[in-house]
């Protein structure tokens, strides 16, 4: 099952979803929704911005499979 990564390494790198979504230049609610999984598919330009500034590749943040 699909299961992106983001809450865990947001957590991990101790930035609260206004610092991530700031980073990224995305609001929190959208950030939020793709943590929840209630918004799937962001652009590519997105999921790289969030993965760089996890410090994680796209595959670790997104494709993770459980």
């Amino acid at each position: 099952m699909y299961q992106n990564q983001i809450k865990k390494y947001r957590k991990q790198k101790g930035l609260t979803l206004a610092q991530l979504a700031e980073k990224v230049d995305s609001s929190i609610g959208y950030i939020c929704h793709l943590e929840n999984g209630t918004r799937r598919n962001p652009s590519t330009e997105l999921m790289v911005k969030i993965a760089k500034a996890l410090d994680k590749n796209i595959l670790e943040v997104f494709f993770h499979e459980e």
